[in-house]
C-alpha cells in the first residue's frame, strides 16, 4: 500500500461500507439531487461513504473559481442549442460536461478520516493520475491548481463543495469525448488549449468499463474499507431500485 495512504487505512472502522453507484448517463440536476441526498445521510451517520460514477448530457457548468467570460460564445445561444449552463457551488472553474467524459463523486465524511480539504483534493488527483498511468498517458498536477493535466492539456476537471465536513462533487475524467466542444469553454486563467482525453493521449481506443474498473482499484486503496457494495440504481432517480451486490475491486 503506498505510504500516503497508509494513515487511513490504519483508522478504516472494521464496520464501514463503501456504497458505489455504477450508473449511465444522468442529468447533472438528477446527479445532484442524489449527491445531496447521500450527503445528508452521511452528515447523520458519520460513517460509510458513497461514490457515484456516471455520464452527463451536454451542458456548461460554472464553478466557485469560474466565470461567464470563461464560455466563448452566447450563453443565450448556448442554450438554445441544447447545452444549458449552471452556476454550482463546487471548487474550480468552468466545464464543459459531455457524454464521454467520467463523472467521479464521491461523498465523503472528511471529519470522520481527519482529513482535511487540501489533502482531500491531492488525493483525488493521485488517483486519476494512477488510473490514467495505467494506460501509459503520462499526466502531472500544477501547485495550486485544481486538476490532472495530459499532453500540456487538462484531461481531468477537479472540484468539491462541503457541507457540514461532508464532501461532494469530485472529478470529471475525459476518456473519449468529443473534443470539438470543448473549444467553447476556457478551463481557467491561464488555459487557451481546449482540454484533451485519455484516449487522444493514449492514441489508441478504451473500454470505458475498464477506466471505471482501475478508478475503483485506485480509489479503494486511497480510501479503504470494510465492505463495497455496488448499486445501478437509487431511489431518488425514480424508476425500481436495483438489489445491490458485493463488488470485487483487487
Amino acid at each position: 500500500m503506498p505510504l500516503e495512504y497508509a494513515t487511513w487505512a490504519q483508522t478504516t472502522p472494521m464496520g464501514s461500507v463503501l456504497r458505489i453507484y455504477l450508473l449511465g448517463e444522468v442529468e447533472f440536476e438528477a446527479a445532484l439531487t442524489l449527491q445531496r441526498t447521500l450527503a445528508f445521510e452521511m452528515a447523520e451517520q458519520r460513517e460509510g461513504a458513497a461514490l457515484v460514477l456516471c455520464e452527463h448530457p451536454p451542458l456548461v457548468t460554472v464553478g466557485r473559481d469560474g466565470s461567464p467570460a470563461d464560455i466563448r460564445c452566447d450563453i443565450e445561444e448556448l442554450r438554445r442549442r441544447g447545452w444549458p449552463v449552471r452556476w454550482v457551488n463546487r471548487g474550480g472553474g468552468t466545464l464543459l460536461h459531455l457524454p464521454g467524459q467520467l463523472a467521479i463523486y464521491p461523498i465523503l465524511p472528511l471529519d470522520w478520516r481527519h482529513l482535511g480539504l487540501a489533502d482531500y483534493l491531492a488525493r483525488l488527483q493521485r488517483i486519476v493520475v494512477a488510473v490514467l498511468d495505467d494506460f501509459s498517458v503520462l499526466a502531472e498536477t500544477r501547485p495550486g491548481r485544481p486538476g490532472v493535466w495530459a499532453g500540456g492539456r487538462l484531461v481531468a476537471g477537479i472540484g468539491v463543495a462541503v457541507r457540514d465536513w461532508v464532501a461532494y462533487y469530485g472529478a470529471y475524467l475525459n476518456i473519449d469525448a468529443d473534443l470539438f466542444p470543448f473549444r467553447i469553454v476556457r478551463t481557467g486563467p491561464d488555459e487557451q488549449a481546449p482540454m484533451t482525453s485519455l484516449v487522444r493521449e493514449r492514441r489508441a481506443p478504451l473500454r470505458p468499463a475498464l477506466v471505471r474498473q482501475r478508478l475503483l482499484e485506485h480509489f479503494t486503496a486511497a480510501f479503504p474499507f470494510a465492505r463495497t457494495a455496488l448499486f445501478s440504481h437509487h431511489p431518488c432517480l425514480g424508476g425500481q431500485p436495483a438489489q445491490p451486490r458485493r463488488l470485487r475491486v483487487s
